[in-house]
């Protein structure tokens, strides 16, 4: 056990996917307009309504009586997940410096059979990551209840603004069809249950607050990520939208894992102070090379820095402000935009 936690979000630090948008893309016909639109009524309910109760990330559980309509078993997410793991560069050799580092975990809105996949690719232990469960087998519609989730999905590309549809459709109606009693205990990892994950992970690890390291890159970090700030943790905006750059302390903007990798290996050796002192002499410096040497980082992960950006178009590394969160925000999204592709990159 390690003095200190790296806790991670992994669709968008670790892998280019967004997993539940792709099996919808790929099971259900117009599936992927489908899912960007409840992407977008997740956003609202969660930032603007502020619903009570409601975790940011539920478009993972909005989308399930599409996938039940389509006959979606725990066999199709699984088979799919295996075959469609798309990993960030050096995602792999960040995990494997912190296993001698950190204590590493991954906290994720995905699904478990999607989580399973990647921490079998990454080679981390299972145990090590939280998800949202969720099981498909033995749940099945009536004829007249798949009828009316095909309107339902006809009405919402219909009418993709339609707030009050929504709310009609999924808070009203599909709570009272039969089969809602197999899907409505489905808990969401996402904003709070991200927080909440994170305080099992401190309990478990016998660490304090200011001894973790989070990042994320979506709405579904928010919590986190001003948890680890207001408890003077290291809290990381990793190609960000808008929702993390707005409670994360640091921005980092990087097509690699390996920049992660720099600053996990300075906050395992010494302190927040050290990290925020790095970044400062990062961003004054002419010669990243010395200032490599200067702070000790490990070797390897200085070999990989140099021979992944060949002393040109270095990563962003900065500490966010009110007066340059403008000047982050826009290579941020073009670099999640670019890396993950427009579709998934837009989504909060």
């Amino acid at each position: 056990m390690f003095e200190k936690s790296f806790i991670t979000d992994c669709e968008g630090p670790l892998t280019l996917n967004d997993n539940a948008f792709e099996l919808s893309a790929n099971f259900i016909e117009n599936g992927g307009e489908l899912f960007k639109i409840l992407s977008l009524y997740d956003d609202y309910l969660a930032d603007i309504v502020k619903k009570e109760n409601y975790k940011a990330g539920n478009t993972l559980k909005l989308i399930l009586p599409f996938f039940i309509s389509e006959n979606l078993k725990n066999k199709d997410l699984i088979d799919f997940s295996q075959k469609h793991i798309y990993s960030v560069n050096d995602s792999k050799f960040l995990l494997s410096y912190l296993k001698d580092a950190m204590n590493t975990y991954i906290v994720s809105t995905s699904y478990g059979q999607y989580i399973e996949a990647v921490s079998n690719y990454m080679e981390v232990p299972f145990e090590n990551t939280f998800y949202t469960k969720v099981n498909l087998d033995n749940i099945t519609l009536n004829d007249d209840e798949l009828k009316k989730i095909n309107e339902f999905k006809e009405l919402i590309l219909a009418n993709p603004t339609d707030y009050e549809l929504f709310d009609d459709i999924f808070f009203s109606e599909i709570v009272k069809m039969g089969f809602y009693e197999d899907i409505k205990d489905v808990d969401v990892v996402g904003g709070e249950g991200k927080k909440l994950a994170i305080d099992e992970i401190i309990e478990r690890d016998g660490i304090d607050t200011d001894e973790i390291l989070y990042i994320g890159d979506s709405i579904t970090d928010v919590e986190p990520l001003e948890f680890a700030r207001k408890n003077n943790g290291i809290s990381i905006s990793f190609n960000g939208n808008e929702y993390p750059l707005k409670v994360a302390e640091i921005a980092i903007v990087s097509p690699s894992a390996v920049t992660t990798a720099v600053i996990a290996n300075i906050y395992a050796e010494n302190n927040k102070n050290k990290v925020l002192e790095f970044i400062n002499d990062y961003n004054n410096s002419d010669d990243y090379e010395s200032l490599f040497d200067d702070y000790n980082i490990n070797s390897d992960i200085k070999n990989k820095f140099f021979s992944v950006f060949n002393n040109e178009d270095y990563p962003i590394i900065q500490i966010i402000t009110d007066d340059n969160f403008d000047d982050i925000l826009k290579p941020s999204k073009e670099m999640r935009n670019n890396i993950r592709g427009q579709d998934i990159g837009g989504l909060g």
